[in-house]
């Protein structure tokens, strides 16, 4: 049975993790319907308060919790150094923490980090989708939210904006008659594969077409190399979209034990660039995102957050640059 938790007390009562802490201390400033409303949750889920619920200071400790996840290390170093180096400069200390998949809920985190007293909050979790982003509303300190778009007044968001990049590819694709084109699934970000996909619907819309390009993998496969080695027996395309390095990987490698050449008979991009993208062959063309210019930004609009600086955008799109290697053909004129 999941443990209760002073968060699950919040979202039932409908309040801050604040307001439930200072119901918990005792402390009067708090309305006597809300008091009753918090009180009534606590005795309904069987709450038992917490290390956590004495956790939520007003006081200041120019400390930054810093959330990652575990398995992204080599795509979010730069997004540290670029958050470090902003934080050195407001003499802020960081504390980092991770999350792992299966093992670490958000949540518990977020908790974590709150009993440890911390001013601000900074989350990469590119996995996040609207229901999880909006809850972290709930919490009552400043986050910020790198590579996914959300805003609130204690949520700002910096980010790449993944389905403009490739409504752009994909446009000009169809423009120069190269229609055929495929988005792989990836089963471990289905919120990042959403926005491929909008953003290719959108192309195909405004080209009069519609698009029927998201290859959806079956539970029977247990990767996307097994699957894509079957499906393009049968299945062509003039593009295949990836969002992550491996996944790349494994559609050149199935193109070419299906015969095909890569760029000539099947072109392959990947979303996110690694250095990894340059190190096989063909190498892989992709867009290079500017992870340390996420991680510094990132940090200076959660500064001017804690000084209750209004003198800043709530959600700021960063640019992308398209990096053209070999596994796609020379840009058509």
């Amino acid at each position: 049975m999941k443990r209760v938790t002073i968060y699950d007390v919040a979202k039932e009562a409908n309040v801050s993790l604040a307001t439930v802490s200072r119901v918990i201390n005792s402390v009067d400033v708090v309305r006597k319907d809300t008091r009753e409303r918090v009180e009534a949750a606590i005795k309904r889920l069987g709450y038992k308060p917490n290390a956590i619920a004495q956790g939520l200071a007003l006081s200041k400790t120019t400390t930054i919790g810093l959330v990652v996840p575990e398995a992204s290390f080599t795509f979010t170093g730069n997004v540290i150094n670029g958050l470090l180096d902003v934080a050195r400069i407001y003499k802020y200390n960081i504390m980092l923490n991770t999350t792992t998949e299966g093992i670490s809920e958000i949540s518990d985190i977020i908790e974590s980090i709150i009993k440890s007293r911390v001013d601000g909050v900074v989350i990469y979790n590119d996995k996040m989708d609207y229901s999880m982003l909006k809850e972290l509303t709930n919490y009552d300190i400043p986050i910020v939210i790198i590579n996914n778009k959300v805003s609130d007044e204690k949520l700002s968001s910096v980010y790449i904006d993944i389905a403009r990049a490739v409504y752009e590819k994909v446009d000009e694709y169809i423009k120069t008659g190269r229609k055929k084109i495929g988005i792989i699934q990836d089963r471990k970000n289905n919120f990042a594969c959403q926005l491929m996909i909008d953003g290719a619907k959108k192309a195909y819309e405004e080209n009069g077409l519609s698009f029927d390009g998201f290859i959806q993998i079956p539970g029977t496969y247990r990767t996307s190399y097994d699957f894509l080695s079957d499906h393009l027996k049968e299945e062509r395309y003039d593009l295949l979209l990836a969002y992550r390095d491996s996944q790349a990987f494994a559609a050149v490698n199935a193109a070419e034990e299906n015969g095909l050449s890569v760029p000539n008979d099947l072109e392959i991009i990947c979303i996110i660039d690694t250095k990894y993208n340059s190190m096989v062959r063909p190498r892989i063309s992709s867009f290079s995102i500017p992870s340390y210019d996420l991680g510094a930004v990132a940090m200076r609009v959660l500064t001017k957050m804690l000084k209750n600086d209004d003198a800043y955008e709530h959600e700021i799109e960063l640019n992308y640059l398209y990096t053209e290697r070999e596994s796609t053909k020379p840009a058509k004129k």
